[in-house]
């Protein structure tokens, strides 16, 4: 059997939900026989993409704010016309270098739309391919709702044009995409559910904690850090309290919370095992970012959701509440997150009922490269 080739672009821009999906996607693509190039635009994350994957890395670029407003470098000076053209030269060699057979475009059109000036140009150039190769967007279960009046409809043009296959990581007896794109009706393309891209199950924790707070990436999380050291400060119990800070907060940041840490408080900024650990806390306290959230419902552990919406997002709100409808999470808004009321917030999830059991499918990797198997088999059959 032909050993295919497969060319997935992924762009972080704040956190590194996005790199972590698609790096568990292109682990089972390796495992299931693939030949995989991954292209990472965002600043390097040890660890990331993964091993057994070949790696391309464009001159990285990230968010200047929450809002993603704007692209700037590593030492946030905006990128202008020359950086631009840079990377999609560079992007386009990695393309021709790699042949492939199967192209994954992670997030784009239905977000991203800040990197249009390189992988437009990527269209294009698979387009005029021959044999062309099977174009698929990657993309989670729950979009950001709050766009620009014209986008949506954008979004569906680019997909009909070009896209043989919208693969959304998600399980549809939990989100399907239509609730939170309402041109879903539109899309030509083929839409297939993988379900969740979840880890694979972790071994028990060797270290346990009451209160496990998590913090994703760490670059949108520093309220829910500095009301974390503040409530186990204040806290007038014997409780353990575990907080990772992600590794892209600030060095100086955390080197500010470290100083302040109450006896009780162990901080780390990275911890491989977060998804060993989830198995032996008593809560956990997070964003609701879909890689953390994944992990939680894996542990099956009780959860604290404080979703991340600055800047007009809405896919963390959305996803936190829907979890607390199906009984697997209790929420705090991120607006009124204080010490206090993040304390009260972890006493009511204690008290409450352990979270429900769930039949939601972890296993959108291994699907993913099923998949996209399957759909290129097809394709090139017609």
């Amino acid at each position: 059997m032909k050993r295919l080739r497969a060319f997935f672009y992924v762009q972080h821009l704040l956190g590194i939900g996005h790199l972590a999906r698609a790096s568990r996607i292109a682990a089972a693509l390796v495992d299931d026989g693939f030949d995989v190039t991954v292209v990472t635009g965002g600043a390097p994350i040890a660890g990331f993409p993964g091993p057994g994957v070949k790696s391309v890395t464009l001159p990285p670029v990230t968010s200047g704010d929450e809002g993603f407003s704007g692209l700037v470098d590593l030492q946030g000076k905006p990128i202008d016309d020359d950086f631009k053209k840079r990377r999609s030269e560079m992007l386009l060699q990695a393309f021709r270098d790699c042949r492939p057979d199967i192209v994954i475009i992670e997030a784009f059109p239905f977000g991203r739309r800040q990197m249009r000036f390189e992988l437009l140009p990527l269209i294009e150039a698979i387009e005029a391919t021959s044999p062309r190769p099977l174009l698929a967007t990657s993309v989670r279960d729950i979009l950001q709702e709050r766009v620009k009046p014209g986008r949506n409809e954008e979004t569906v043009d680019l997909v009909n044009r070009h896209f043989d296959l919208v693969m959304v990581h998600g399980d549809p007896a939990f989100a399907t995409i239509d609730k939170t794109f309402p041109l879903a009706g539109a899309i030509r393309a083929e839409v297939a559910y993988t379900g969740l891209v979840a880890a694979p199950p972790a071994q028990a924790a060797c270290e346990h904690f009451d209160i496990l707070v998590s913090v994703g990436g760490g670059a949108a999380g520093k309220s829910l850090v500095r009301s974390t050291v503040a409530a186990a400060r204040n806290a007038d119990n014997a409780w353990t309290w575990c907080l990772i800070t992600g590794p892209n907060l600030p060095k100086e940041d955390f080197e500010a919370i470290a100083r302040d840490a109450t006896p009780g408080l162990s901080i780390f900024r990275f911890r491989e095992d977060f998804a060993s650990l989830l198995t032996g806390a008593r809560l956990s306290v997070s964003q609701a970012g879909y890689n953390t959230v994944c992990d939680v419902l894996r542990a099956g552990c009780r959860s604290l959701l404080v979703p991340f919406a600055a800047g007009g997002e809405t896919e963390q709100t959305r996803r936190a509440l829907m979890l607390e409808e199906h009984g697997l999470a209790t929420v705090l808004m991120e607006q009124d997150l204080t010490p206090e009321d993040l304390a009260q917030a972890i006493d009511r999830a204690l008290a409450g009922p352990p979270p429900v059991a769930h039949r939601l499918d972890l296993e959108g990797a291994r699907r993913s490269a099923q998949i996209l198997r399957e759909r290129f088999k097809q394709l090139r059959s017609a």
